[in-house]
């Protein structure tokens, strides 16, 4: 599997559901965020936008990057209807081939799996020197396989946040983990089903 098979396996993902109207965003995201100070984020694989659109109503600056093509297109008509096109700036980008420039204040990676042959430690570790003096990364993993999850290999192994704070492999000196956790919560999937899923939450803060 290849860069062109990752495309058409999302643009597929995408395209096979409706758009959404007012997608929510991610709690572990309004639960670490609502008391930082708004500056530019950076919201990798930002699928229906809900993170996205969720910062720009709160004063950020955010750059939405997604594999897929129909998602970016989606994210932008909805910015803008919300009046938030001036804040979300909503991409295209292959994390597979490189990685968007720019300097942040916050980036999330937040359910940033794959099937596909992606570097994930590298991609964190290239968001992690892309954060200003003073940023954080804010990395969430599914630690569960919820019902809707396009993922249903019951063998799957998901990373705990230890785990992956050792992958990327960052120097203590300028980067330090506020928060690695896992946690549980009430999921509501596409269709309004729930499920008890597992978050894994790794918080990293560049210090210098």
């Amino acid at each position: 599997m290849n860069a062109t098979d990752a495309v058409t396996f999302w643009e597929g993902i995408h395209a096979s559901r409706p758009p959404a109207i007012g997608p929510p965003p991610n709690a572990r995201l309004t639960e670490t965020v609502t008391d930082l100070p708004p500056g530019d984020a950076l919201d990798l694989g930002c699928g229906d936008g809900g993170d996205a659109l969720w910062l720009a109503g709160q004063g950020w600056r955010v750059t939405a990057v997604d594999i897929s093509a129909v998602a970016v297109e989606r994210l932008g008509t909805l910015a803008r209807s919300q009046g938030l096109g001036n804040r979300v700036t909503a991409l295209r980008h292959d994390l597979y081939m490189s990685f968007p420039h720019g300097e942040f204040d916050l980036i999330c990676a937040h359910y940033l799996h794959t099937p596909f042959g992606l570097d994930r430690a590298a991609v964190l570790r290239s968001a992690a020197h892309a954060l200003r003096p003073g940023g954080r990364l804010q990395v969430v993993d599914h630690g569960s396989t919820a019902p809707w999850s396009w993922n249903q290999d019951p063998d799957v192994q998901y990373p705990r946040p230890q785990e992956v704070a050792a992958e990327v492999a960052l120097d203590t000196a300028a980067w330090t983990v506020e928060r690695a956790d896992t946690l549980r919560r009430t999921a509501i999937g596409p269709a309004g089903e729930t499920a008890e899923v597992t978050d894994h939450v790794l918080l990293i803060h560049r210090t210098t």
